[in-house]
């Protein structure tokens, strides 16, 4: 967030790894976790919403190809919007809080709850929902891709339930639709994030989202479009990587054979394999 809304003319970070070198310096180590609260609250929600949605979705489609593979990640990377953007727009500010100081001198927001309060307070539920259309068009296609990918992932490494190597070949699998979700629309986060973070500092730059695009690109070029995506590549392979290992083997373990006269649904992730 912070390389992606810096001021070109005065910027605070040279890439990644300074940023992250200055933050501790400084702010110390807990100015990493600035804006925790938020994803805290929100992920679980949105990871449940988000399986759920695409499970479903799948089994109504009917056939298991690679289009409906799309069409219910993206229809469940659409319905987790409601809960995404005023989770990141809190997140956003949270992080920006107080940039290059060890101890605030002004406080805003006490966490992620009172800034949303706040927010709310001040600007109403168009406040809240900040950034909504270009988190839209972020997460549609973002987690179509995301579950596209991780379909063909598992079947082209043959991932059996009987598998010595499933754990890994999973994890493997989860961290590259991760990325490939990624780098599919983060042109758009880069808007979302300047669009959540405007009028932090009392000052007003975009009137939307293609000002903001015209804005940015006028003044700092095509390169804008991929600020802070080392960063975001770097925690996008071993979170994602966990997330949909972990729902798998679950799923697997409540499919077992002892659990399937008490537990029978339809699975999320179809495969002809066991699987």
């Amino acid at each position: 967030v912070r390389l992606q809304v810096q001021n070109v003319e005065k910027p605070l970070y040279r890439g990644t790894f300074h940023c992250f070198q200055s933050i501790i310096k400084q702010e110390s180590a807990f100015g990493l976790y600035k804006g925790i609260g938020s994803p805290m609250m929100g992920l679980t929600f949105i990871n449940a919403l988000v399986f759920g949605v695409q499970g479903n979705t799948l089994r109504a489609l009917g056939k298991d190809t690679p289009l409906n593979q799309f069409l219910a990640g993206s229809a469940a990377g659409a319905i987790q919007c409601v809960i995404c953007c005023p989770m990141e727009l809190a997140k956003t500010r949270m992080q920006l809080q107080g940039t290059g100081e060890y101890k605030l001198k002004m406080k805003n927001y006490k966490n992620s709850l009172d800034c949303l309060i706040k927010i709310y307070r001040k600007e109403g539920l168009r406040g809240i929902n900040r950034g909504m259309v270009s988190t839209f068009i972020r997460e549609t296609p973002s987690f179509g891709f995301y579950f596209l990918t991780y379909d063909c992932m598992t079947r082209y490494l043959g991932c059996e339930a009987e598998d010595n190597y499933v754990i890994p070949k999973l994890l493997f699998s989860g961290g590259m639709s991760g990325i490939v979700s990624w780098l599919s629309t983060y042109p758009m986060d880069v808007i979302k994030s300047r669009l959540q973070a405007d009028g932090v500092g009392g000052v007003t730059q975009y009137n939307g989202i293609l000002d903001c695009v015209r804005k940015s690109y006028h003044d700092e070029g095509w390169r804008v479009f991929t600020r802070g995506l080392t960063s975001t590549l770097l925690r996008a392979f071993p979170v994602n990587a966990a997330t949909f290992a972990t729902v798998t083997v679950f799923l697997m373990y409540m499919r077992s054979e002892d659990n399937l006269r008490e537990c029978e649904p339809g699975p999320v992730i179809q495969q002809p394999s066991s699987l």
